[in-house]
């Protein structure tokens, strides 16, 4: 053990930070969890009769160039919501319910204070998501990385039934586009931003120009998690053609992805308030409308395309859930993608 701890190892760094996520896990617990933290396997078993035609949906994602934020900010609590958040999103387009999550933290040299807030974070996003933090790997990797540094990732597992599933093969033209609020920059476009901040002159302490807060509070706000309102929605009973996750390629990019070929989302940019973040980072880099909103989501997180006749319960239904929504467009006939009004 001493050679190795020579080497850049230190196999006792790690079996503490084991030690601590076991306690952190046990917040996320779910009763079909099988096995325990530690083990080399977890199992999930399935309730069937909520779902008899179940269809298991996974995604992966990281926080990105965030991390550095993070890092030079001294502020690692938040970190892990934003990995939690960036996957469970994801599955939640196709309506999927989050069942359990498994993270991957890598270092240059295990600090177990620092692994254990940001799978403090993880246990966090896990427990607003519903999901069991089952398991993860925390590789410590001298050389790989330089002390101080450290890249973290996710992997999430949920379950829809198949004949529920929304694949947007029901999106219509006159369907109705609502979009989901942001809390700010989430995790994307963080190397342009951090270019940004640093050709300002901006120290992460000092005020972010337009608001009260400081530039690590603006940069550091975690990526929203939007399942509990969604599944809501969709435990009313309110019919969802189409769902999108606002990441890196904003709107421009993503909405497409879920919309039948021959449809167009005719995106009115006037109908939501450009949060002054972005206004900011737009002006300042000289950036225009047409690229940010190809980089950032420019306020509107995650997006619903959902019949017309129900627009207005839908809104209803997801602003009692604590969502502000807008109505940000409609689909129509044309060439797939989106259209700026």
């Amino acid at each position: 053990m001493d050679a190795y701890k020579q080497a850049g190892v230190d196999i006792a760094a790690g079996n503490e930070a084991a030690r601590r996520y076991k306690g952190l896990a046990k917040r996320t617990a779910r009763s079909e969890v099988i096995g325990q933290i530690g083990g080399f396997a977890s199992g999930f078993a399935l309730d069937l009769a909520r779902y008899p035609q179940p269809v298991l949906v996974s995604g992966t994602d990281g926080v990105g160039t965030k991390l550095k934020v993070a890092i030079m900010a001294g502020r690692h609590d938040t970190i892990g919501i934003d990995c939690v958040a960036m996957c469970v999103n994801d599955i939640l387009t196709v309506g999927a319910e989050p069942l359990y999550f498994l993270d991957y933290l890598a270092v240059g040299k295990l600090e177990v204070d620092v692994a254990e807030r940001i799978v403090a974070g993880i246990a966090d996003g896990c427990q607003e998501s519903g999901m069991a933090l089952v398991g993860g790997e925390t590789a410590e990797m001298p050389g790989m990385y330089a002390d101080g540094d450290y890249d973290v990732a996710g992997f999430a597992v949920g379950v829809a039934n198949r004949p529920e599933m929304i694949t947007g093969e029901n999106v219509r033209a006159g369907d109705v586009v609502l979009g989901l609020a942001s809390n700010g920059i989430h995790s994307n476009g963080y190397s342009l931003v951090r270019k940004l901040i640093e050709n300002a002159r901006l120290d992460l302490s000092d005020a972010f120009p337009g608001t009260a807060e400081t530039v690590a509070d603006v940069l550091l706000k975690p990526t929203r998690i939007y399942v509990r309102s969604v599944r809501a929605l969709l435990s009313a009973g309110v019919p969802v053609h189409a769902m999108a996750h606002i990441t890196g390629g904003g709107i421009v990019e993503n909405l497409p992805r879920v919309l039948p070929s021959g449809l167009q989302a005719r995106i009115d940019r006037a109908a939501w308030p450009m949060p002054v973040e972005f206004s900011w980072l737009m002006k300042t880099g000289d950036v225009s409308f047409d690229d940010a909103a190809r980089i950032w989501n420019l306020g509107i997180g995650y997006v619903l395309v959902v019949p017309a006749e129900v627009a207005a319960a839908a809104t209803d239904c997801l602003a009692a859930a604590g969502e502000t929504v807008y109505r940000i467009g409609v689909i129509g006939q044309g060439d797939t993608g989106v259209a700026w009004a």
